[in-house]
């Protein structure tokens, strides 16, 4: 099978079709890989069926695996299984927060490197296809003086505040346990290492330090409404009749479009360190 490689929209994503399996466990492969991600932030195998062994692998060609916290799949401490049934995945209460718009890694001081996520099972109970949304190509419109009144502000992102969007009013045993996960403190422009400049916003995302409340929330709806407008975003849907599709994602917003709890749906994620730390 021929190889087709195509830009998905004008900012974001790359889809590639004719490559699966162990065919994508491949050095050339993961370069391009790594080169569509930088100019594009999502890439898109579409049907690339790989199992778990060659997700490990194929993960550990791009960057370095680290290992997941209550994964739920058995000896694959690099794997997570995603899913609303708590038989599946150990972590099945805390999944309804990414239905909302988020960052991974934005509560640590180096944000994750990517996120690599396959379809293990996908019923066909409608929800929980994945948007993506780019963050740098979204501040690069910004106007002059847009970019301007961001220039200096610091955000508060947690854990927390992901939460706070399922369970407005925690107990004090759930607001506890959030909390053992500490705050961090980040710009809200993220000026990388190669130059490039990025939102940091999304869920995670409390308070603008040093602003009143009502204004930082103002503020950071705007420019995630503004970051989420279909010329920044993608939409990639998880098809029954469509298995194993791959997406990869450096750095950009997403999130899951909610699906039932009742539903049989379940993901399969690798995780790469990040290699940046955030300046």
């Amino acid at each position: 099978m021929s190889v087709t490689v195509t830009e998905l929209t004008p900012a974001t994503g790359v889809q590639i079709t004719g490559l699966s399996g162990r065919r994508l466990v491949d050095k050339a492969v993961a370069e391009e890989c790594r080169e569509a991600l930088d100019r594009r932030g999502v890439v898109v195998y579409r049907e690339a069926r790989l199992d778990d062994a060659d997700l490990v692998d194929f993960s550990r060609l791009l960057g370095q695996v680290v290992p997941l916290p209550n994964g739920g799949v058995p000896e694959r401490p690099e794997i997570q299984a995603i899913s609303r049934d708590p038989l599946k995945s150990p972590l099945a209460a805390y999944w309804e927060a990414t239905f909302f718009w988020h960052i991974d890694g934005t509560t640590s001081q180096v944000p994750d490197k990517a996120t690599l996520l396959t379809a293990r099972r996908i019923d066909g109970g409608g929800g929980g296809d994945t948007g993506f949304a780019n963050t740098y190509a979204a501040y690069e419109a910004l106007s002059e003086a847009e970019r301007g009144e961001l220039e200096g502000l610091r955000v508060v992102h947690s854990f927390a505040a992901s939460q706070l969007h399922v369970t407005p009013n925690p107990s004090p045993k759930e607001r506890a346990a959030w909390d053992r996960n500490p705050a961090r403190e980040h710009p809200l422009v993220w000026t990388h290492q190669d130059g490039r400049t990025s939102l940091l916003i999304g869920t995670t995302a409390s308070e603008v330090v040093g602003m009143p409340a009502d204004e930082g929330t103002a503020l950071l709806n705007r420019l995630l409404d503004w970051t989420a407008q279909p010329r920044f975003a993608l939409r990639h849907e998880w098809h029954p009749g469509r298995p194993g599709d791959l997406g990869i994602n450096t750095g950009m917003l997403h999130r899951a479009l909610p699906y039932d709890q009742s539903s049989s749906r379940l993901m399969h994620r690798t995780s790469l360190a990040g290699e940046e730390a955030i300046a």
